[in-house]
């Protein structure tokens, strides 16, 4: 099964989710809001991907964060700790394919030739 985890109310998180659901595959969403960060996924995220494609520095929550928060994201292990505590920070949507492959951001040519 194919794991959407994000925000509900995001664009890019909309457009990823209606792209699947209009190539017919069937997903479950995991609302970061409603649910909260899964603790025991994140560090796999952080593995597959790297701690600075998984942290958004470009959205809102970031720059509305304290300097000194912004400052301390300086490796892995202080990254997951900011993004564990602000889940909006966390670059969206995250999937998990069938296959274990882990990506973040969404891409239609890319996804395309993953389907």
């Amino acid at each position: 099964m194919i794991i959407v985890y994000g925000i509900s109310n995001c664009d890019t998180v909309k457009k990823a989710r209606a792209w699947l659901t209009g190539q017919g595959l069937a997903h479950e969403f995991h609302d970061f809001k409603k649910l909260g960060v899964p603790h025991a996924r994140l560090p796999a995220w952080e593995r597959a991907v790297g701690w600075e494609k998984l942290l958004n520095r470009q959205g809102t929550t970031w720059r509305k964060l304290e300097p000194a928060i912004q400052a301390g994201a300086t490796n892995a292990a202080s990254a997951l700790t900011v993004m564990q505590a602000h889940a909006s920070v966390i670059k969206r949507p995250v999937v998990e394919w069938p296959d274990g492959q882990i990506t973040v951001g969404f891409d239609p040519a890319i996804w395309a030739a993953r389907a």
